[in-house]
C-alpha cells in the first residue's frame, strides 16, 4: 500500500508498505479521508510524542472497514467509520479519573502507532465510531472538533455550563475557526476572530464571524470586553495577552499548543481582583460521537474549512512551511476509490 512515512526526525516521504495484517480485536480500515494537523508537523520534527520513527502519521481520519479479525463482532466489512486516535492505558491515576487524554503513557494512531496517511490502517475496534451517511471528509473533522468540544467543556461553556455573551478567538486557522463556529453553535451570540492574515480574516467574515486584525486599534479598543477568550495560535505572546481582553468574571482558555519551554508573565493579583477563570485543554476524543452528531446537523459550514482534498502524494508538500498559503485551511488526503 502507498503511505506517507516519517523515516526519521525531519524526514518525510512516500513509501510502499505492506498492508497491515489483522490481529485480535482489530479491523483493517480503508482510509477515505485524513486531515493534516499542525501536530503532525510537530511529530515529524520530534517536538510531539515519543519520536517513534519510522511512522505513518495522521490522527484525523475516516474510512470503510475492509476486514475484521475473527473475534470482532462490533463492526463488519463495509461499515463507514471515524477513528478515535488516542490510546490510553486505562489504569493510571488519570485514566481512573476519566481523564484518559492525560494518561501517563498515552499513545495514539499517527503519533506512536501508524495512522491515517496511508491507503489502509489497522485500528482497534473500540476506537471506531459509525458515521452513518456523513461524507468521509466531513467525518474526518470529528477528531479536531472533539478536541474543541473538550476545550469548551474544560472552560465551562455550554453543556450544563454557562453561555458567554460574547467571545474572542485568537487564530483564524482551521482549529480557531472550528472553535469559533462551535461557540456559535452553543449559542454565543457574538464571536470575533483575531488574526494578522487578511485572507484568513476575510474567510472568517464569510462564515459570519467578526474579523479583527491582531494588534489593531480596533482590537485594542476592545480590551476587557470579551466574556470568553481563547488562544488557537500556540504563540506564547498571544496567550500572555489574553487576560487583557477578558472581561471581569470572564474565562480565558489556553487551547493552542505552545512550545513546551515557552513561558508567559501574568499578574496573579489581576486574576484575583477581576475573578478571571483560566482553563487549559488537551485533546480528549471521547467526544467524537458528540462531534459526529454536530457535524451531521451542520449545514455544511464546518466542511467549508476543508480547503484541499488531495491524493496522498500531493499532501506531502504541506508538511513543509512552503506547502501552503495564508488562504490554506484544512488539508486532507481524500480517496475516491
Amino acid at each position: 500500500m502507498k503511505a506517507i512515512r516519517f523515516a526519521a526526525a525531519g524526514v518525510a516521504g512516500m513509501a510502499e508498505l505492506d498492508t497491515p495484517k489483522l490481529k485480535s480485536g482489530h479491523a483493517l480500515v480503508r482510509v477515505r479521508a485524513a486531515g493534516l494537523c499542525h501536530t503532525d508537523i510537530d511529530v515529524l520534527h520530534g517536538r510531539y510524542g515519543e519520536g517513534a520513527f519510522p511512522l505513518v502519521p495522521g490522527h484525523e481520519y475516516a474510512g470503510t472497514v475492509e476486514a475484521v479479525a475473527e473475534d470482532v463482532t462490533a463492526v463488519k466489512p463495509g461499515d463507514r467509520v471515524a477513528v478515535d486516535p488516542n490510546i490510553p492505558c486505562g489504569h493510571c491515576p488519570a485514566c481512573a479519573k476519566g481523564l484518559t487524554n492525560l494518561c501517563s503513557t498515552l499513545k495514539a494512531y499517527g503519533v506512536t502507532e501508524n495512522g491515517g496517511f496511508a491507503e489502509y490502517s489497522l485500528v482497534a475496534v473500540d476506537h471506531l465510531h459509525g458515521i452513518g451517511d456523513l461524507d468521509f471528509e466531513t467525518a474526518a473533522l470529528a477528531e479536531p472538533l472533539a478536541c474543541v468540544l473538550n476545550g469548551l467543556g474544560a472552560a465551562g461553556v455550554g453543556e450544563g455550563g454557562r453561555v458567554p455573551g460574547n467571545a474572542l478567538v485568537f487564530g483564524a486557522g482551521p482549529i480557531g475557526l472550528l472553535m469559533a463556529l462551535s461557540l456559535k453553535a452553543k449559542g454565543v451570540p457574538s464571536v470575533a476572530v483575531a488574526d494578522i492574515s487578511e485572507p484568513r480574516l476575510a474567510f472568517a467574515e464569510s462564515l459570519v464571524l467578526e474579523p479583527l486584525v491582531s494588534g489593531s486599534r480596533e482590537l485594542t479598543a476592545r480590551a476587557r470586553g470579551f466574556d470568553f477568550v481563547a488562544d488557537a495560535t500556540g504563540v506564547a505572546r498571544v496567550v500572555e495577552g489574553m487576560i487583557g481582553f477578558t472581561a471581569d468574571g470572564g474565562t480565558a482558555l489556553v487551547f493552542g499548543v505552545c512550545a513546551p519551554d515557552a513561558r508567559i508573565s501574568v499578574a496573579p493579583f489581576e486574576i484575583f481582583r477581576r475573578q478571571i477563570r483560566l482553563a487549559g485543554s488537551h485533546s480528549l476524543n471521547r467526544n467524537i460521537p458528540q462531534a459526529l452528531e454536530i457535524l451531521s446537523r451542520d449545514d455544511g459550514t464546518m466542511a467549508r474549512l476543508i480547503s484541499h482534498r488531495l491524493p496522498l502524494a500531493e499532501v506531502l508538500p504541506f508538511f513543509e512551511k512552503n506547502g501552503g498559503s495564508p488562504a490554506t485551511m484544512k488539508v486532507q488526503f481524500s480517496s475516491d476509490g
